[in-house]
């Protein structure tokens, strides 16, 4: 496993954490953070059900998740430089996004700008009730560029984030529920436990009928309904030839636990 400088990447068997390391700077995104998050990705696809089920996105400390972009990097750049650098991130959020295991933000503080895009990214988001989210980036004079334009309105609703996107307002914890941007608040020190409970019910659960499910929800998110149908039929069915199935349906009707490996 590489070692880095600007995040950590541990496990405990199955289940990866990926953590921003950048407290001094509010874990904010440098290049050197995207790079970093790149590689690890790489490895997560990788790997094979054995040795990967889950990943938990957070930030190190307790101020912040990713309170944004490396302010000194944007004030570098210009009209040439900043489409790659905003491709390089959406990019990489959508490596993120792609991984065929659950992908769970633990939002423990700050979630601006890149960071709320980052969140935006991951299959579902818990947060401490201490948390905040915002894209101030119209305050820079800029608007979102790792996606999040395109990832809020999925996840609130068109108008929402309107409001949220023009305004660069950061709301609270509580109206991010509300609005339904998170989808569960827990006292701080009750954030990764219970985000590991949720974790053990998954995967508990048929890594490869998970993964097909991340699959179709993923891909019917802007098919037409019968597309999107069409296109889960053929996911439904594909789940026939694998071991779990057989062992899931087996395990029901002798009224017993199933026992899944992911084949």
């Amino acid at each position: 496993m590489n070692s880095y400088k600007s995040i950590s990447f541990t496990h405990e068997g199955p289940v990866w954490t990926l953590t921003i390391n950048r407290p001094k700077a509010l874990n904010a995104l440098s290049s050197e953070v995207l790079g970093e998050m790149s590689d690890v990705l790489r490895q997560l696809s990788e790997m094979n059900f054995d040795n990967a089920r889950a990943l938990i996105v957070t930030g190190m400390g307790e101020k912040s998740f990713v309170a944004g972009a490396d302010i000194k990097e944007l004030a570098d750049l210009n009209e040439d430089l900043a489409h790659p650098y905003a491709r390089r991130g959406q990019s990489i959020f959508h490596e993120l996004n792609l991984l065929n295991i659950p992908v769970i933000a633990a939002v423990n503080g700050f979630a601006l700008g890149g960071g709320c895009e980052l969140a935006l990214a991951c299959d579902f988001i818990y947060a401490s009730e201490k948390a905040k989210f915002g894209l101030p980036e119209v305050s820079l004079g800029l608007i979102p560029g790792f996606g999040g334009t395109v990832r809020l309105s999925r996840a609130v609703g068109i108008r929402r984030a309107r409001e949220l996107t023009y305004s660069g307002e950061m709301i609270t914890a509580e109206e991010a529920f509300r609005i339904g941007l998170v989808n569960r608040i827990f006292p701080a020190d009750q954030l990764m436990p219970e985000i590991k409970k949720k974790v053990e019910l998954i995967l508990s659960r048929a890594p490869k009928a998970v993964a097909q499910a991340k699959k179709s929800i993923n891909r019917a998110w802007d098919m037409e309904v019968e597309e999107a149908q069409k296109m889960e039929a053929e996911q439904f069915a594909e789940l026939f030839n694998t071991e779990d199935c057989r062992e899931g349906t087996k395990a029901f009707l002798e009224g017993r636990k199933p026992e899944f490996y992911g084949k």
